[in-house]
């Protein structure tokens, strides 16, 4: 991966509004403005607003693209009718992610995906790759600024913003006058949409969401929040080493579907059951915000494996991490020790998610 540092086109709004800027998936990303508690319960109570430009915009079309796209990922396209998206994996021939993405079926012959910062080199080196006649790429990354708005406001400040026009149903795509696109999507656990526009129309777009009440907010909220939710971070909790199996997504894995690259190691792991699985955690004692990579033991000392992602809670006010541990360790309710730092913290494998949303 390059070293060179990219840049948001809503960078300059990004400082004026005294943003702490952090390196992330390649980018130079607002990790918070005010703090990530106030943040936080600002998506949790009314709304927030996220700079997403760092994602990747990939536009597949094609007579024969949505059975190329099947032969790809783990979800079925074919299901889409247009207007309609999915989440859905990206896999090596060994049943590793390489990405977790957004699918969206534009028209019969056209087909966006929204993938992760980071891979975007990636993801688009092993679609050409694999590139069947009947199917083309437009990587149009650069070409588009992206905002995620989520919160219990978030539909009203819509309204206030595009009077006129509606909302796509939960996971729709929708394409507003003037040539932005409309996602109802989101990683928070609330209501919200991604919107994505010409890049160069990023910063009046998040100034109007800030102006019709959305709280900016940055990466350390983000992580919060999806935490809570025990969504995934590709490069953290999923990996080229880990399957969507032993991830628990199973569910966005159509096993009936035609072959797949990768789905061979799925229906071994789907009949077996997998040897790992990744395990939602809280800590039971007050301690230290639990980290990636701290060691995660048994009761009796035994080292299992490391976490993946951990926080401090700012809703449940107590440490929770997600890591791959052995099956027989994975039932909600098994007693763990966390290693932070080389002290021992009692916790205990829950139920996902952390928080559940009425």
């Amino acid at each position: 991966m390059s070293d060179t540092v990219l840049h948001s086109p809503l960078e300059v709004a990004h400082l004026a509004l005294g943003a702490k800027l952090i390196p992330f998936g390649g980018w130079a990303m607002p990790v918070q403005y005010s703090s990530i508690l106030t943040e936080h319960a600002a998506v949790r109570e009314k709304a927030g607003v996220f700079d997403i430009s760092h994602m990747g915009q990939v536009f597949v079309t094609g007579a024969d693209h949505i059975a190329w796209l099947d032969s790809l990922l783990t979800n079925n396209l074919s299901r889409l009718v247009p207007g309609q998206g999915q989440y859905t994996i990206m896999l090596n021939e060994s049943g590793g992610v390489i990405d977790d993405l957004i699918a969206y079926r534009l028209s019969e012959s056209e087909t966006l995906l929204v993938i992760n910062a980071s891979m975007i080199p990636e993801d688009v080196a092993w679609m050409e790759k694999n590139l069947r006649p009947g199917a083309e790429l437009r990587n149009e990354s650069d070409a588009w600024a992206g905002l995620a708005i989520q919160g219990p406001d978030s539909a009203a400040i819509f309204g206030k913003l595009f009077p006129g026009e509606s909302l796509p149903p939960r996971n729709g795509i929708a394409k507003l006058a003037g040539g932005s696109l409309i996602c109802r999507t989101g990683y928070t656990g609330e209501d919200g949409y991604e919107f994505f526009c010409p890049a160069h129309l990023g910063i009046e777009f998040f100034e109007k969401f800030i102006a019709a009440g959305a709280t900016p907010c940055g990466l350390g909220a983000r992580d919060t929040l999806r935490l809570e939710m025990c969504f995934p971070l590709n490069g953290n909790d999923l990996s080229p080493a880990r399957s969507p199996i032993e991830a628990g997504l199973g569910f966005f894995c159509d096993l009936e579907k035609h072959d797949f690259t990768g789905r061979e190691t799925l229906v071994s792991q789907k009949t077996n059951g997998p040897a790992v699985k990744l395990t939602a955690i809280e800590l039971t004692e007050k301690g230290p915000p639990p980290r990636p990579h701290y060691p995660v033991l048994s009761a009796e000392g035994e080292v299992l494996g490391e976490l993946s992602s951990g926080v401090l809670s700012p809703t449940l006010a107590t440490g929770i991490a997600m890591a791959y541990l052995p099956a027989a360790f994975t039932k909600p309710g098994t007693p763990l020790l966390i290693d932070i730092r080389g002290r021992q913290f009692k916790a205990v494998t829950v139920k996902k998610p952390f928080l559940r949303k009425s």
